[in-house]
């Protein structure tokens, strides 16, 4: 069997809905939201939310660029079939969150001459049964992250809390949302990358500047979570003495 068939979980989509949207992969990029707004924990305003990076998005439709993918999402927004907010904790956070207007894919549909079927799936939003879905999908990179892979890649909202938590002990607090951006930049790079790393290499840092007070201030926030931190500085670990010291002798 070829290795270009079906061998790997497939995305599935209506074609009619395809024809509607003048493009398979934006037709596909709606199921798939509709995919995980089903198993969404994320309940605001009495919705069902799921919000996405660009890059995580890429990683479910690997043939499309990220470019594209915003594209397609704003496209799919402006028919009104997508419904954007914002509930992020940081308020300098501007990642979306989306959910579908059932109501306006169910007047597409009518528009197609088509009919709900009464099989399936319930509506995110709990107002009755929606297309079934195929259940074997891609692992979920959003909002219910199983232990396996939040173990790899924080989640957004814990990544935003362990910045807070860092963010309040460091000293120079100029350039939070570069700061932010670098941290959750670095955070996704490798499951290694901890707080308790950082704020190990924070007291290392926080001593050299008490020793160095005299003449050394602390740099900017946005410049110290931009790699800084891997910084070695020598700190004396020996108590300091005030005043001359003299050799007794003996």
């Amino acid at each position: 069997m070829g290795n270009l068939l079906i061998n790997e979980p497939p995305l599935q989509v209506l074609p009619s809905l395809a024809v509607k949207l003048d493009s398979a992969d934006k037709a596909l990029i709606l199921q798939q939201i509709h995919y995980w707004l089903n198993r969404s924990s994320n309940v605001r305003d009495g919705f069902r939310w799921i919000y996405n990076s660009a890059a995580k998005w890429h990683e479910q439709f690997p043939w499309l660029s990220e470019k594209t993918i915003q594209r397609y999402l704003k496209d799919l927004e402006k028919r009104g079939l997508l419904i954007t907010g914002n509930y992020n904790k940081a308020k300098f956070d501007r990642t979306k969150w989306y959910r579908i207007d059932y109501d306006a894919l169910d007047n597409l549909g009518s528009a197609l001459g088509l009919t709900v079927p009464t099989i399936g799936t319930e509506r995110p939003n709990g107002m009755g049964p929606t297309v079934p879905t195929n259940t074997n999908r891609l692992p979920e990179t959003t909002t219910e992250t199983t232990k396996e892979n939040s173990a790899a890649v924080a989640a957004p909202s814990s990544i935003e809390s362990d910045f807070e938590e860092i963010w309040s002990a460091y000293p120079n607090k100029k350039g939070k949302k570069q700061a932010f951006n670098h941290y959750k930049a670095w955070r996704k790079k490798s499951a290694k990358h901890s707080n308790d790393y950082l704020f190990n290499q924070l007291k290392l840092y926080k001593q050299y500047i008490s020793q160095n007070k005299d003449w050394y201030r602390p740099m900017d926030g946005s410049t110290w979570f931009n790699g800084r931190f891997d910084d070695e500085y020598q700190v004396s670990t020996e108590p300091k003495h005030e005043g001359r010291e003299y050799w007794t002798g003996g």
